[in-house]
C-alpha cells in the first residue's frame, strides 16, 4: 500500500544510470502478475545509451510521418503534438522500455472477430497489471517512471525497427526522479464503489 500511495508519474529525472541489475529486479515484479489463463503476453525491451537515442529517433521520425499524413484528422493532430511533448520527457530518462503484447496484433490490422477481441481485452489487461507492478517495484527501489502510450502513434515505424509483429502495447521512461509531483486527484470512493446486496 506504500508504494501505490507514493507512485507518481514522473516527467523529470536526473542523469543518473540504473543498473542492468535494477531494471531486472523491477521487470521480474511484471512477470509476477496475473494473466488471463496465464498466457503471460508481455515482453520487455530495454533501451539504454546509444539504443535509446536510436529508438526515440526512430519514434521521432514515425511522429512526423503521421503528421504529415494528408487524412489526419485535427484530434490526431493533437494526439500526435501530444506525442511529440511525450517524446520529449522520454528524452530525458536513462532507461526506455518498451513493452509488447505478444499475443497481440497492430491496432491497424484488420478488425479481429469476438473471439480474438476478447482474447486482445484480457491480454491488453494482464499486460496491464504486468506493467503497474513493475511500475510498483520501481517506486520501491526509489525508481520513478512514466507509462506511455503515445507510441501508437508512432506504431508501425517502431515495430518495423524492432523487427517483430507483435502489438507494441505501452513504452515506459524509467530513472532517478527529479521532481516530487503532488498527488493527482481521484474520484471520490462512492463515484467508483456500489455495493449490491
Amino acid at each position: 500500500m506504500d508504494a501505490i500511495g507514493r507512485r507518481r508519474s514522473i516527467r523529470k529525472f536526473k542523469d543518473t544510470d540504473v543498473s542492468d541489475e535494477l531494471i531486472t529486479k523491477i521487470i521480474s515484479a511484471g512477470a509476477a502478475a496475473p494473466s488471463a489463463k496465464n498466457r503471460q503476453p508481455w515482453k520487455y525491451i530495454v533501451f539504454k545509451g546509444a539504443a535509446r537515442e536510436e529508438v526515440l529517433s526512430v519514434m521521432d521520425r514515425g511522429l512526423d510521418m503521421a503528421l504529415a499524413e494528408p487524412s489526419l484528422p485535427e484530434q490526431g493532430k493533437a494526439g500526435v503534438a501530444d506525442a511529440k511533448n511525450t517524446l520529449r520527457i522520454m528524452r530525458g530518462a536513462p532507461v526506455i522500455i518498451l513493452v509488447l503484447n505478444t499475443n497481440g496484433v497492430s491496432p491497424f490490422a484488420k478488425p479481429l472477430d469476438i473471439f480474438g477481441r476478447i482474447t486482445e481485452i484480457c491480454d491488453s489487461m494482464s499486460c496491464g497489471a504486468s506493467i503497474e507492478n513493475t511500475l510498483l517495484a520501481a517506486t520501491e527501489e526509489g525508481l520513478g517512471t512514466l507509462w506511455i502510450a503515445n507510441t501508437f502513434y508512432a506504431h508501425e515505424p517502431l515495430r518495423a525497427y524492432l523487427k517483430t509483429d507483435k502489438q507494441l502495447i505501452a513504452a515506459i521512461a524509467v530513472g532517478y526522479p527529479d521532481e516530487d509531483p503532488v498527488a493527482r486527484p481521484r474520484k471520490d470512493l462512492s463515484e467508483i464503489i456500489e455495493f449490491r446486496n
